[in-house]
């Protein structure tokens, strides 16, 4: 029992020493209110915005849409709280080596929750099928999950670079099919044009995050400031996210008749017979 308590007695110290540090640190707390606040706004606009969606295709985009700042709103509470933040010690090698560092190991799990569904949405729009859509998504959680690892490990420098190399194969996974395969079935479906943009922001966006993992305090550490890092990664959610949601919805409830007739028809196995 007494062992119990003393732990939980070490982790709410903990989540109080990373809410007091982030509140003293005007930088790192703008990083995560600024997101919050446009969160926020996301979800009435969006909600708004989908009102008169009727198709159920159309609303299966809306809802997927919806979910990203909803998950984003979530797990921005949970970094300014300090629930999802904890100190780490950089392992040998690293250019911080035995300093403790903050990590907001929580931006990964929103990351695993809010990009399958910008995915989602994606192929949603562009109409791939089900088993591409599965595959992409899977990769993407991967990613997320192999980088949060990468981000954690303390025991070894060598396996920190590591599992980032083994997120970063995810990613060729996810950036292969936004940029082979996913457009040609847009432009078969009609969403070409929209679709597109789309990608464009996409994948210029995402490849932001590995590189500023990679200079960042978690990666060589040429930029040691925690706050500049995480107005690095806010920066990069709020056009990935909001202003992709945004776009995509806009769309979509202009075109909602296009989005209806890009259901993918079900094989029937056959040819019809000449006459």
């Amino acid at each position: 029992m007494n062992t119990v308590d003393a732990g939980s007695i070490l982790l709410q110290a903990t989540q109080g020493e990373a809410f007091t540090q982030i509140q003293n640190d005007a930088l790192l707390s703008s990083s995560l209110w600024v997101n919050i606040a446009l969160a926020g706004v996301s979800i009435l606009l969006f909600v708004y915005m989908g009102r008169n969606v009727t198709n159920d295709r159309a609303r299966f985009i809306w809802a997927a849409t919806l979910l990203i700042p909803l998950v984003s709103i979530s797990s921005y509470l949970g970094l300014l709280s300090g629930l999802t933040v904890g100190f780490i010690e950089m392992p040998a090698g690293h250019a911080l080596a035995g300093e403790e560092v903050m990590s907001q190991w929580g931006r990964y799990l929103t990351w695993a929750l809010s990009t399958p569904m910008i995915l989602l949405a994606l192929g949603l729009l562009a109409d791939v099928d089900r088993s591409s859509l599965f595959t992409v998504i899977t990769a993407d959680i991967g990613m997320c999950v192999t980088g949060l690892a990468a981000a954690l490990v303390t025991s070894s420098y060598l396996f920190r670079w590591l599992f980032y190399a083994v997120s970063c194969a995810f990613f060729v996974v996810v950036l292969y099919a936004l940029l082979t395969e996913w457009p040609t079935a847009a432009a078969d479906a009609g969403t070409g044009e929209i679709f597109g943009t789309l990608r464009v922001l996409t994948v210029v966006l995402w490849l932001g995050y590995p590189i500023i993992w990679a200079v960042g305090v978690e990666g060589l550490a040429l930029v040691q400031s925690v706050g500049v890092t995480s107005w690095g990664y806010s920066a990069l959610d709020i056009l990935a996210k909001y202003v992709f949601a945004f776009l995509l919805l806009r769309w979509v409830a202009a075109n909602e008749r296009t989005v209806a007739t890009t259901q993918r028809e079900p094989s029937t196995g056959s040819a019809p017979a000449d006459d």
